[in-house]
């Protein structure tokens, strides 16, 4: 077992959310019981810990990673440093507990159908995904594409409104040949049926006295027939 990465869980925690790496695999590269990660994956463990990436913080390269995910059996080498090199400037990962995780395929399907012009990166960074995942859902190559129902991320809780306003805002900027048509940009649509009007009526005809009198007495006299 080899020397534990700086914040263990931490580690762990991003390992589970960005790699297809095995629990056993981060287990043993975070010297940690693989039970206690599959408690981090299910929100169970470490429900309040945010991830923090072990390549910028060169406790291992991305080569490496690569190296267990093509091979489950692969043990993951902690790389040696002399000083250590604090994140700056940047967000860690949002952690997603299992019950949210679960909603991410549609939220997903959600920003896909609504935004095209955002892109699988952002996408990626916004709801805590892998490119892989959207990419499986865009071409409906998803194991789970027939049950999914796009909802959006920020009902589900998985962003804020001013998260997800802010890429759509940079992705509309940076694709504006994506982004879609709002309904008066689409062009005429079916108008209502226009209620036909009839034409005004002219003057009230005059009634002739001698014509109305004349039928009375023709009822008139037909019964006493």
């Amino acid at each position: 077992m080899s020397d534990a990465p700086l914040m263990p869980k931490a580690t762990a925690v991003w390992l589970i959310e960005n790699t297809h790496l095995t629990f056993d695999q981060i287990a043993d590269f975070c010297v940690l019981h693989p039970l206690e990660v599959k408690g981090i994956a299910d929100g169970d463990v470490a429900g309040s810990v945010r991830g923090i990436d072990p390549i910028t913080q060169h406790q291992i390269n991305r080569e490496e990673i690569e190296k267990g995910e093509a091979d489950p059996t692969y043990k993951l080498k902690l790389l040696r440093q002399k000083t250590i090199v604090p994140m700056k400037g940047k967000k860690a990962p949002r952690y997603t507990p299992v019950s949210k995780r679960q909603s991410r395929p549609d939220a997903i399907a959600w920003v896909v159908r609504n935004h095209p012009e955002v892109s699988d990166a952002q996408i990626s960074k916004l709801l805590g995904t892998t490119k892989a995942t959207i990419v499986s859902i865009r071409d409906r190559s998803h194991w789970n594409s027939s049950n999914l129902q796009p909802r959006d991320p920020v009902a589900l809780g998985l962003c804020t409104q001013l998260d997800l306003d802010l890429v759509v805002k940079k992705a509309a900027a940076k694709n504006p040949s994506k982004v879609p048509p709002t309904k008066e940009e689409e062009g005429p649509t079916l108008r209502p049926a226009e209620k036909s009007v009839e034409p005004e009526s002219g003057a009230a005809k005059e009634i002739d006295p001698s014509k109305v009198f004349a039928n009375f007495s023709e009822i008139t006299e037909g019964s006493n027939d």
